[in-house]
């Protein structure tokens, strides 16, 4: 949605300006992402030490919290384009008697695998 207002130019120079935005932001947490993945490599050590767990954890915690807002901006990016929507969600299908009995079969699937998985972890740990 553009204004009508706004002169062609004006509108390159605002969309530059948010492409560099999100560009920069993605940037920083992909640099932020590696320096994490050094720190943990390099200077916590074995999990078995005092602190390393929690400093692991943190450093872990934090990466992943990079990487999801990364991922956010480029979603965001490609969803609603600076300045104007490019990319429209599709329809959702109906739901039918097969979309129901193909989602209750997964179900069933998915009870038994964690079930024997279960099973597994108790025979071989007790």
């Amino acid at each position: 949605m553009s204004d009508p207002e706004l002169p062609p130019e004006e509108f390159a120079r605002l969309r530059a300006r948010v492409l560099d935005l999100y560009t920069g932001v993605i940037a920083l947490m992909i640099v932020g992402i590696a320096v994490l993945a050094g720190y943990i490599l390099l200077f916590v050590g074995p999990l078995t030490s005092p602190g390393a767990q929690k400093s692991f954890g943190l450093a872990l915690g934090l990466a992943f919290l990079m990487a999801t807002l990364a991922v956010h901006l480029v979603d965001r990016m490609y969803r609603l384009w600076p300045l104007g929507r490019t990319v429209h969600p599709a329809q959702p299908a109906p739901i039918s008697d097969q979309s129901l009995a193909r989602f209750f079969r997964w179900m069933v699937v998915a009870a038994a695998v964690a079930a024997v998985a279960y099973l597994l972890g108790v025979l071989v740990t007790g």
